[in-house]
């Protein structure tokens, strides 16, 4: 049997298992979101866990054709968001449970890594930058619904070093992009609805100065400009294009305030807001950018899994 690496995620709107083989391809990437009633802006952490526990049971079971393929060696797992001492949230409590257990029925080890790492590793494999781990340093944006993050990362045997550089004064992207998108009536998470609307914009984006000083960014404006932009001309197609004229214009002042602190590098750019084509293409234009695959840019395990292999080989290099 081919040996292979299981990533578990359990972020705060997605369930996701997934498995990369013996050579670091993901051969399954399985995901399950998180419903949320119509109308409100995100779940409380209790009822995130709960969604967790019901999806995972459905989620191991859709992998199980994959797993008559493979032999699993090694289990990985995202226990907290970030690589901080402080990071912590009750959701990754549901994915860590049933990693160990999956793990404990096999005499599997058992790699923790963070949401985060997670992420910066699905971009490099999606945008096939997978060199960029033998550099010694790097910038990843990671851009999400409970993010918005700079930072520069330095891949270690196991994952990854990093430095925080950027990030938000308060609301994080996803979550201005939902705030705009439910006011709208757009069903959550809204990205993709709204991305459709502004597709459908015709003319030059209502435009706002940004607000990023050395690499700190505030977006809490984004919901009361674009409510009254919506009060006053009823036109969701022009709150859509303004709401992402605002942020691309916003990542891109973070991204030249950095580099002109620490100097151009490759950077790389992962999380679901991501996925989003017109932004993609803003900071295409200023930086050398590199996306994370749309497959890839929302929450997934495929990093974890990645990094979980990394770190099983270091380990068995290490120790023989």
């Amino acid at each position: 049997m081919k040996p292979c690496f299981v990533g578990f995620d359990t972020s705060n709107y997605t369930t996701s298992v997934a498995v990369c083989d013996g050579d670091g391809r993901i051969v399954a990437n399985r995901k399950a979101p998180l419903p949320v009633k119509a109308g409100e802006r995100g779940l409380r952490q209790s009822d995130a866990v709960f969604e967790h526990v019901r999806n995972l049971p459905m989620l191991m079971s859709s992998f199980s054709d994959v797993l008559g393929e493979y032999t699993p060696v090694a289990v990985g797992v995202s226990v907290r968001p970030r690589d901080a001492e402080d990071s912590y949230m009750p959701c990754f409590l549901s994915g860590k449970s049933a990693a160990y257990a999956f793990a404990a029925a096999r005499s599997l080890p058992v790699f923790e890594l963070s949401h985060q790492s997670g992420h910066i590793m699905a971009a490099l494999y999606s945008s096939e930058c997978l060199d960029l781990l033998e550099k010694e340093r790097f910038l990843a944006f990671h851009v999400s619904g409970g993010t918005t993050e700079a930072v520069i990362a330095s891949p270690t045997v196991s994952g990854f070093d990093v430095e925080l550089v950027g990030n938000t004064a308060d609301i994080n992207a996803g979550q201005a992009i939902d705030r705009v998108g439910v006011l709208m009536g757009l069903p959550f998470p809204c990205g993709a609805a709204l991305e459709a609307l502004a597709t459908q914009f015709i003319g030059k984006p209502y435009s706002h100065s940004v607000t990023v000083k050395n690499g700190v960014c505030s977006l809490s404006g984004v919901e009361n400009i674009g409510a009254r932009l919506y009060e006053k001309t009823g036109d969701k197609t022009a709150v859509a294009a303004f709401v992402f004229d605002f942020i691309g214009r916003t990542l891109q002042k973070m991204c030249e305030d950095v580099t002109a602190s620490y100097g151009d590098m490759p950077t790389v750019f992962g999380g679901g807001v991501m996925s989003n084509k017109i932004m993609r293409e803003r900071l295409s234009a200023v930086c050398d950018a590199h996306f994370c695959a749309p497959e890839f840019s929302a929450d997934n395990a495929a990093g974890i899994a990645l990094l979980c292999r990394r770190s099983y080989l270091a380990e068995v290099s290490t120790y023989g």
